[in-house]
């Protein structure tokens, strides 16, 4: 798969070669009443500017764990994410949120639609809460990138699961991020509409120069990755 061209990927290239992200030597352990789950032991993992990197793992592996970590939606028990060489695990909650909103897309297996607005509104708010220029305008643009044109004013029970999905990526594009995380998102899907999804993926990391990481069960999917990763007993290795 050829390497992406754009402004941005230019512009870090000449700035640092260092990786938008670093996890090192992360654990997490989920503490329930009596039981005690530990799901990352000392994972570690660069995500390198501009590149597109698969994670794979058996189902309960802390895949999605990790990509929580990386989004800084939960704090590990120990170990550091470094996002453009600053430690997010040392920084409040509101400095995580506004890095989210600012430089990271996220795209959830079940999708992040409210149910009640149709497919331009749920883009137009995912801009108006990035503090985007146009919101209804960038709204009308970010679906038909996505192949969604014809389908603004639709309600997400009208939509698709694939379609549904590529409404999730168009939100997750809205505040033009530096990092796309991908978590399962053609996992409930039929091959044809996760080829779908997947492309739409492909596109924008070609098209923006973004760094990727995405969680596939599919082999077939994860080998358009450049790199290959793979969760197993809480440590991350290269597939």
């Amino acid at each position: 798969m050829p390497q992406p061209r754009s402004a941005r990927s230019e512009r870090a290239a000449q700035v640092t070669a260092a990786p938008l992200v670093r996890v090192d030597q992360v654990s997490k352990t989920y503490r329930g009443d009596a039981v005690e789950t530990r799901v990352l032991h000392a994972a570690s993992l660069e995500l390198a500017r501009g590149e597109m990197t698969s994670l794979a793992g058996v189902s309960g592996s802390g895949k999605s764990t990790l990509i929580s970590l990386i989004a800084g939606l939960m704090l590990p028990d120990s170990g550091q994410v470094v996002f453009d060489g600053d430690d997010i695990t040392d920084v409040d909650d509101p400095t995580r949120a506004r890095l989210r909103a600012e430089r990271i897309g996220v795209v959830l297996q079940s999708g992040n639609l409210i149910p009640f607005l149709t497919a331009v509104e749920n883009v137009e708010l995912a801009i108006k809460l990035a503090d985007g220029d146009r919101p209804a305008v960038r709204a009308r643009e970010l679906l038909s990138e996505v192949g969604l044109g014809s389908r603004l004013d639709h309600l997400p029970r009208r939509l698709s699961g694939g379609e549904a999905q590529r409404v999730s990526v168009a939100m997750a594009l809205a505040n033009e991020p530096d990092l796309l995380l991908a978590d399962e998102v053609t996992g409930e899907l039929d091959s044809a509409s996760a080829e779908q999804v997947m492309g739409v993926i492909f596109d924008a990391w070609r098209e923006r120069g973004l760094t990727v990481l995405f969680v596939t069960h599919s082999g077939v999917l994860a080998a358009h990755a450049q790199r290959r990763l793979r969760l197993v007993d809480g440590e991350v290795h290269s597939a």
